[in-house]
């Protein structure tokens, strides 16, 4: 009877812990919202709850609704919003939860094929359902005119999209344990410091250097993979939009400087995820090689004994 209790409370300690996390990070990301205080261009919660609902499964769910409710609640939006909003908010991870796991994706991000099924289905494909659904509940509750819609909409989707690409695997690979020697460690945190200091740099810097960031997270995706990639990509993008919000990104109109933003920020996530990726998946087909001629020289190795035996046992002694 106990036994089979037992994951209920577990259950239901996840559920709440992913509406804390939620509504934490929409409070963070909302205060760089470009678009009436609701918008931003980069939606941590979105990247949480994927991550989530991967790690744990579709039961969690309840989570992000509650997270989403009571996020849109302090925003002080009307009823017709925030349930319209919450139901958006909950619909996009849960679409992007299902298409991942009918194509097959692996957790572990170790494959070209899951880098791409996270970019194409778990981020640009379902985010679209919040993006619609929010500009939506917007429109209609007063908060937008029309001409304003189409903008709301690519603000809101990529928004939710990037928070799936920086987000969602730096949660879904990030190391339990790691033993490293302390120069390899001293190594990733020195990448990590580095990479902080070139991006508050470059993002506010009216010399347009932004391409200095990629030699860094290519160095981070070949030596560590998503381990150090993933919090590199999150590191430049978190500097990239607050330099937005403070108006040094791209000083043009909305949409204009969202195109700027979302292309450098998706060209980030796109080369760690890629790159990091490609090259677990050539580590791995490195270490099958290496396991396979170790099994094939202990094989000879092993026949070549037991020729040995068969001509000893051949040998007639002398009388």
């Amino acid at each position: 009877m106990n036994a089979a209790l037992r994951p209920i409370p577990r259950t239901t300690i996840t559920i709440l812990a992913v509406a804390v996390a939620y509504y934490a990070t929409a409070k963070v990301g909302l205060v760089l919202a470009l678009v009436k205080g609701q918008v931003t261009p980069l939606w941590l919660p979105t990247g949480i709850s994927v991550a989530a609902l991967l790690m744990s499964g579709r039961k969690i769910w309840p989570g992000i609704a509650l997270g989403a409710l009571t996020a849109n609640i302090a925003l002080g939006a009307g009823p017709a919003g925030i349930l319209m909003i919450t139901i958006g908010n909950t619909l996009a991870p849960l679409a992007a939860w299902y298409l991942l796991n009918r194509f097959g994706f692996r957790q572990q991000l170790d494959r070209l094929k899951d880098a791409l099924l996270l970019v194409f289905a778990g981020a640009l494909g379902a985010m679209l359902i919040s993006a619609v659904v929010g500009a939506a509940a917007l429109k209609i509750t007063g908060e937008i005119p029309w001409h304003d819609v189409p903008a709301v909409v690519s603000v809101w989707w990529t928004g939710d999209a990037m928070g799936v690409l920086v987000f969602t695997p730096l949660l879904l690979t990030l190391p339990r344990t790691w033993n490293v020697s302390p120069s390899r460690l001293a190594e990733a945190a020195g990448l990590l410091i580095a990479t902080a200091a070139l991006a508050s740099f470059v993002t506010t810097s009216e010399l347009r250097l932004l391409f200095l960031v990629f030699p860094m997270l290519i160095w981070a995706a070949l030596r560590f993979q998503h381990a150090i990639a993933a919090p590199c990509a999150l590191i430049i993008s978190v500097a990239a939009v607050m330099s937005a919000a403070g108006g040094h990104f791209a000083q043009t109109d909305l949409l204009t400087t969202m195109i700027v933003l979302q292309a450098f920020n998706g060209s980030v996530a796109l080369t760690g995820l890629i790159l990091s990726a490609i090259t677990s998946e050539r580590n791995e087909a490195k270490q099958a090689i290496e396991r396979a001629c170790a099994q094939l020289a202990e094989t000879v190795s092993r026949y070549q004994e037991e020729g040995v035996r068969k001509r000893l046992g051949r040998v007639v002694p002398p009388a």
